[in-house]
């Protein structure tokens, strides 16, 4: 009786799991709100107990990211991050020497920093480089995310999931892992990479961008405002904004919504059938001025073409930097465990008003703690369950006795599994089974985990498979086709790169 009970919460685990793949391909539902109905779901079908699923709340490497926000906070209002952008770069010679010149840094920053942070910045450093090349922000952007995302297997801290494996790997063997544990084989497969993408870069995409289609007879100064999401401006349409009565020198020339679509406004448009949704993009020409004061009238945000708001640098400038660098070293050197030393940073950030409260509180994204927590929770339930296990006891079965074909077929299987969810997912599914295989087959589990933190950051050949690549999607007027065109070789060239290296350095 009890094997049968234990059999149906390893089935109820597996439906639930491939009920979340299933809501994140093919619903709307914002996925924390799926992370956290399955988790739930998890706990009331008894997959999970209630209190250690709860616990994942507290976990350390969820409080790690928590703290990393007011550090990177902390680096933005002194102006660290606006200052490597303007003066890492320089001008680059051609579209190859644009491309080594922008993923190699962008890569270094994200090994510390957040990937989508990152590539927020350096999205419109790419569109005026574009412009200096004359050629289109499409050959530079999906660059920048690959970038960003080979970066962030660098150092443990680079992207969350390095964390909730680490996690895993802790809680198994006892053992902690350095901040620069993945440097060597991170540091490698961003070579192999930016090779590559030089190499074949005939198969990045030239595509206008939304503001180009819109603006082809238009070459006035562009402004453009955001609808953040659930706005109360959320299905008014664009009469109810009454724009021609508050933007009389300014002219809404387009919309690019949320999901992509591009719709032209024209004095023939009827404003009453054009709904606002959040995430919604206005294209304005006109006085920047005006336009601004209407942002803030209904509480939007404001990006003009032309940057007025340069941050100063001063002495909290090289304080935030030094704070960083404190950090990192903390940690790299075992002085305190890597938890300790986030909390000494983002406190700091704090007492030395590096970053203020108000903007601290503003830099948490909570939909990533509650992303990540669950994770965890999810990935003790595969664990708990006994799934993981039986997973690992097959995957045994059919490799026999050989660690390195089980090993290839747990790096394959994140390469390719995080191109249809979120890494962060992907790592707290596969770490507890990868774990288990190599316990079954007496292998070295650090490098069972190593190569799966660089196989679950391998997201290449969709847009829907890292953060970074959604926010150059739309910038990029890229299709769905063009991330598959060159991510494919790229997954399997990076995957390749990964198995030699990893198993070079963390012998099986």
């Amino acid at each position: 009786m009890e094997i049968l009970y234990i059999e149906l919460h390893i089935w109820i685990t597996v439906a639930l799991v491939l009920g979340m793949f299933i809501c994140l391909l093919r619903s709307r539902i914002p996925t924390e709100i799926v992370f956290l109905s399955v988790m739930a779901l998890l706990v009331i079908f008894g997959c999970i107990d209630g209190k250690e699923a709860i616990s994942s709340f507290g976990d350390s490497s969820v409080v790690i990211i928590g703290c990393l926000f007011f550090v990177i906070a902390g680096l933005d209002a002194t102006g660290v991050l606006h200052w490597t952008v303007k003066h890492l770069l320089g001008t680059p010679r051609s579209t190859t020497h644009a491309i080594s010149k922008l993923m190699f840094p962008v890569a270094i920053l994200s090994a510390f920093l957040s990937n989508t942070t990152v590539v927020a910045l350096f999205v419109k450093v790419v569109k005026i480089w574009a412009k200096r090349l004359k050629t289109a922000p499409s050959k530079l952007l999906i660059p920048l995310s690959y970038a960003a995302g080979m970066g962030g297997v660098c150092t443990l801290i680079g992207t969350p999931p390095n964390l909730i494996i680490h996690e895993f790997y802790h809680n198994e063997t006892g053992d902690t892992l350095s901040i620069f544990a993945t440097t060597i084989p991170g540091l490698f497969c961003l070579v192999i990479g930016v090779t590559a993408i030089i190499l074949l870069q005939r198969l990045l995409p030239s595509r206008k961008t939304p503001e180009e289609r819109l603006m082809e007879d238009d070459q006035s100064m562009i402004t453009e405002i955001t609808v953040p999401k659930y706005s109360h401006l959320e299905l008014q349409t664009l009469n109810d904004l009454n724009l021609l009565a508050e933007c009389k020198n300014s002219k809404l020339i387009g919309i690019i919504h949320y999901d992509g679509e591009v719709e032209q406004v024209t004095p023939e448009s009827n404003l009453d059938n054009i709904f606002v949704m959040g995430g919604d993009k206005f294209i304005f020409t006109g006085l920047p001025i005006e336009i601004l004061a209407f942002a803030k009238r209904y509480n939007m945000e404001c990006h003009s073409n032309i940057d007025n708001t340069e941050l100063k640098q001063g002495k909290r400038t090289l304080l935030s930097t030094a704070i960083l660098l404190v950090m990192v070293l903390l940690s790299a050197f075992n002085v305190i465990p890597l938890l300790n030393s986030c909390f000494i940073a983002a406190m700091l950030m704090l007492i030395t008003r590096c970053c203020k409260i108000s903007d601290a509180k503003k830099s948490i994204n909570w939909d990533v703690l509650m992303v990540f927590a669950c994770s965890i929770a999810i990935g003790k339930a595969i664990d708990s369950t006994g799934l993981a296990a039986m997973l690992a006891n097959a995957t045994s079965g059919f490799c026999g006795n050989n660690a390195v074909m089980a090993f290839i077929i747990i790096c394959t299987t994140g390469t390719f599994l995080t191109e249809f969810i979120s890494n962060t997912a992907c790592g707290a599914i596969m770490a507890p089974i990868a774990l288990h295989i190599a316990q079954a087959m007496g292998a070295n589990p650090l490098t069972f985990c190593i190569g799966l933190m660089i196989s679950v950051s391998s997201s290449f050949a969709t847009p829907i498979g890292s953060p970074t690549h959604l926010l150059v999607y739309v910038p990029g007027g890229y299709r769905f086709s063009d991330f598959v065109r060159i991510g494919l070789p790229m997954n399997f060239i990076i995957l390749a790169a990964n198995i030699f290296i990893t198993m070079l350095v963390f012998p099986l």
